[in-house]
């Protein structure tokens, strides 16, 4: 049995080694503007420079495990909405090793615990059009998560994820402008999402903004989880003047 075991753990020991690594690309929604979260390499080569969050993944983890750490370390949250984007695997995409990178993209809701301890780890959130230039192929990663954002959000109610649990009619709208960069009538996008019956009125006003105060909204879980999972027949949103 200790024969078997020692040959087994010499199978591939001559074989090339390569590094697995996981970077998330994590997008929150913050006074009505789409932020991503990025910090400063701690590590060589390149140490110093921005870069999206991420880490190599152990040899007890798998991919969504991985995963999963480097969102609870970095944010302090747990079950964050995240879906594998791709995988990156250019021979020369890093110069410190042969590294295959799993992107994911995570959505979370951005509140005063979760921005401490971001900053604790040297973490910054950055509104999409001021992000500093990141490092590798972490560019390409943000306008390829952006990409499937702005695809999932036609069909699935996924840019929810980034509201709080109180919210208004303008506040979503406001989000999605943000997620696809293009402004959407008022009337025709409230008369829109109030046709897809995934919001309950809380009868609770927010008057932050004025006197007469928007009302506060909460999504129906029982129905958000349903078109989380089926999504709609048609494109929520179309176009600018929808």
């Amino acid at each position: 049995m200790d024969f078997a075991k020692n040959q087994q753990n010499r199978w591939y020991e001559n074989k090339e080694k390569i590094f697995v690594a996981i970077d998330c690309i994590i997008f929150g929604f913050d006074n009505g503007i789409l932020k991503l979260l990025v910090f400063k390499r701690e590590i060589e080569p390149l140490r110093g420079s921005w870069s999206l969050i991420g880490s190599f993944v152990r040899s007890d983890e798998n991919s969504d495990q991985a995963t999963n750490r480097i969102l609870k370390d970095i944010t302090g949250l747990e079950q964050i909405f995240t879906e594998e984007l791709k995988t990156y695997s250019d021979v020369h995409r890093d110069p410190g090793a042969r590294c295959i990178c799993i992107a994911q993209y995570a959505l979370i809701r951005i509140d005063q615990d979760n921005k401490d301890l971001v900053e604790k780890h040297g973490a910054f959130w950055f509104p999409l059009n001021e992000l500093p230039n990141l490092i590798l192929d972490h560019n390409t990663m943000v306008a390829d998560a952006l990409e499937r954002l702005r695809n999932k959000a036609k069909f699935f109610p996924l840019g929810f994820e980034l509201l709080p649990n109180n919210f208004t009619l303008p506040q979503i709208q406001l989000l999605y402008e943000e997620i696809f960069q293009k402004k959407f009538d008022a009337r025709n996008f409230r008369k829109k999402i109030l046709s897809l019956d995934l919001l309950k009125n809380t009868k609770k006003k927010d008057k932050s903004s004025s006197k007469k105060g928007a009302f506060l909204y909460q999504f129906d879980p029982e129905k958000y989880e349903q078109l989380k999972s089926n999504g709609f027949d048609a494109p929520i949103l179309k176009n600018s003047t929808q």
